[in-house]
Order: C-alpha cells, then sequence, then structure tokens
C-alpha cells in the first residue's frame, strides 16, 4: 500500500513514517526542506532511536520524498495513486497544501478512481482533519467526488518529539510513548486500519484529554520555567515550584475532563502521573523556547489555557494555577520568537485589560480581571 505524508520533519518520520511503516505502507514524504528529500531519495530509509535506557535503534524502509515546490506534478501523481494520506506539517500550513491536495483529488476523479481515500491530518489542533476538507474544499468546483469518496477523519497524536540536530539529517530521536486515535465514524475506506493506532467512536474526549493535560501541561512547565530561568524541561521538572505548578494545573483541567466526559478519576490520575514522568525524561533534553514559542497562539480562545478555564467558569470551578500560567505567559518574552515580540509591543501600546481581551477573545470581565491580576503579579 501508498501512504502519501506533508511533513517530513521530526513527527513526521519520528511518529506517523513509523506506524505507517509498520502498517507495510511504502511512504512518500512530502516536503520543501530539499536535504532531507533528497537524503530520502538516495536512501529509501532512515533511524529511529528510542529516548530511554535502551537507546533502541529503529529501521524504517520503503521511503522516498518529493519536494512539492520544485516538482508539484509529482505529488498530485503520488496522491492519485495513494491509498492514505497524512499531515505533521503544522495547523498553520494546512492551508498552504489544500489547492495541491485538491489538485491530487481532482486528478483521482478525472481518472475514475472509485477506491475510498482517507485523508488524516495529524496536527495539535481540534478538528485538524475536517478543518483541511474545507480548505482543500475551497479549490474545487464542485465537492461531489470528495464527498463521496475522501473521508477526513479527525485525529489525536501525542509523542514528544524535541528539536534536535543530527549529523545525519534523517535520524530522529522520540520518546518511547506514543498515541494516535481517529474518529471511526469519519472514515471513508475501513480496509485500512492501522495496527498501533485506537479507533473510537467520539475523538472529541480524546482530543480534549490531550490537550488539556499533555499540551496544557507541556507548556506549563515551559512558562513557569522559563520565569524561573530555565532553559530546557528537564531542568525544569526538576525545580519542586515548577513540578508542583504543573500538578496543580493539571489537577484543575483533570477536574473538568472527568466532570465534562465522566473520565474514571482514578484513571485519570494514573494518566496524569505518566504524563510528568514523560516530562521528567532525562533522555530528552527539549528547549524551553521550543515548548513556549508561539504564545499568542497559545493564549487563543479555543486553546490549551483559555478554553479550560472558560469551561471551568462556567461549571463554578476554580483554576487559580491555569490563570497563574496565563499571568506568566503575558510576560513571557523571548526576543527570538516574532510572537512573543508582538505580545510585548501590544501592552505597551494598549491597556492590558484591551490586550488580554483582544489575544485570549475573553469577554467576561470577571475573568479579564483575574488574567490581569496574574500578569501584573508576575511582571518582571
Amino acid at each position: 500500500m501508498k501512504a502519501v505524508h506533508f511533513g517530513a520533519g521530526n513527527i513526521g518520520r519520528g511518529f506517523i513514517g513509523e506506524i505507517l511503516y509498520k502498517n507495510d505502507f511504502s511512504v512518500t514524504f512530502i516536503d520543501v526542506n530539499e536535504a532531507i528529500i533528497q537524503a530520502l531519495q538516495e536512501r529509501n530509509g532512515y533511524v529511529i532511536g528510542l529516548a530511554d535506557e535502551s537507546k533502541e535503534q529503529i529501521g524504517i524502509h520503503h521511503v522516498t520524498g518529493i519536494n512539492n515546490q520544485q516538482n508539484p506534478a509529482a505529488v498530485i501523481e503520488a496522491i492519485q495513486e495513494a491509498d492514505l494520506i497524512t499531515t505533521a506539517i503544522g495547523p498553520n500550513i494546512l492551508p498552504y497544501i489544500a489547492e495541491l491536495v485538491a489538485q491530487g483529488i481532482t486528478a483521482r476523479e478525472t481518472a475514475g478512481m472509485t477506491q475510498a481515500l482517507d485523508v488524516i491530518a495529524c496536527e495539535n489542533m481540534i478538528g485538524g482533519s475536517s478543518y483541511f476538507k474545507k480548505e482543500i474544499s475551497k479549490h474545487l468546483q464542485n465537492t461531489d467526488y470528495l464527498e463521496k469518496y475522501i473521508g477526513f477523519p479527525d485525529a489525536a497524536v501525542d509523542r514528544i518529539v524535541p528539536e534536535q540536530q543530527h549529523e545525519d539529517v534523517l535520524y530522529v530521536e522520540v520518546e518511547p510513548f506514543s498515541e494516535w486515535v481517529i474518529n471511526d465514524k469519519q472514515v471513508k475506506n475501513p480496509a485500512i486500519r492501522l495496527e498501533g493506532v485506537h479507533y473510537v467512536e467520539d475523538l472529541e474526549p480524546y482530543i480534549e484529554r490531550k490537550l488539556f493535560s499533555v499540551n496544557t501541561g507541556h507548556a506549563t512547565v515551559a512558562y513557569t520555567g522559563a520565569w524561573f530561568g530555565y532553559d530546557t524541561i528537564d531542568a525544569a521538572m526538576e525545580d519542586s515550584l515548577v513540578l508542583a505548578q504543573l500538578k496543580a494545573v493539571l489537577s484543575e483541567t483533570g477536574q473538568l475532563l472527568v466532570s465534562k466526559w465522566d473520565f474514571d478519576a482514578t484513571e485519570h490520575a494514573a494518566y496524569i502521573q505518566k504524563i510528568i514522568q514523560r516530562f521528567k525524561n532525562k533522555y530528552i533534553s527539549d528547549a524551553i523556547t521550543r515548548v513556549a514559542r508561539t504564545p499568542l497562539r497559545k493564549l487563543g480562545n479555543q486553546e490549551r489555557f483559555i478554553r479550560p478555564i472558560g469551561e471551568m467558569f462556567e461549571r463554578g470551578l476554580e483554576s487559580p494555577h491555569l490563570l497563574a500560567t496565563v499571568g506568566m505567559i503575558l510576560n513571557y518574552n523571548d526576543p527570538n520568537d516574532e510572537e512573543s515580540q508582538k505580545l510585548q509591543v501590544l501592552k505597551a501600546e494598549k491597556p492590558l485589560e484591551e490586550v488580554i481581551a483582544e489575544v485570549t477573545g475573553v469577554t467576561n470581565p470577571v475573568l479579564i480581571e483575574e488574567m490581569k491580576e496574574n500578569a501584573l503579579r508576575y511582571q518582571k
């Protein structure tokens, strides 16, 4: 079977590519990084290393690459022949590849292909595949063929893959843990069932569990660690105050998740402990600047902090530690991060409460005031 995967970065090679290879797919990676694409074309394989005491090396084979900027026609042809399409390219990039994917789908229609094809966006966002479908549809004259033969099952993915540099441009180190959950109701081709992937009837609880636990927790360590002056996640996790903040935040989001989705409280507590141990992994040195980057996006209304704060407020649940983290984010200043610098400019030009309302989309005056108090509390 053939898979086309957009995004030949660390997540693409170190997570999605591994799963696809283990399910007997040959994988064509699509990317604009010419060094990576050339290496994939020349070697047709690469190695993944597990970041744990085992240091296990996993060989991935039957792969190649296409530079979509240099050879879009080859991408269209690959889509036409594909049995599955996946992405791990970043939510903001999906609109930029939508037209190319639409052209590939049109090529399938022109060729009279009636084999169903699923397109799975493996991104850190709620409803990623559904969003991608809307973007692709903008480039189609009509969507009859797409609606009949192309599925867009939403997915939740979880694996920590830090930024890294190796002499071998294809080598990537990943944590041993991984989780890929797919909404089974949205699958168009049920004949393809990926081993190592969990198919569920309702994806939203799993997406929110991951977003409000792993993503919220990881970012909490980053911003708290940055406030205390640490450079890496593992170093910050050795500080008892950072660890206490993480545990308190995950306790708050855990209250919401158990209340909202009826998760078993004991099982969720164990899930939280597993997350904490993952962040403590001494074999992964993840830069705080990587995890904390794009603070404006992370302060978005539907993102990992503001959404749970709002939902907890509606349910009469307290979220003081989530609000404290928001205060630290509002004071996060990375001179090399464009969004961080934009935030500093906004704060210099406007009253703090106006900035908070603008970047978070929050209209509740009580929450805005609480965020303002925390922003002032964590000023440096």
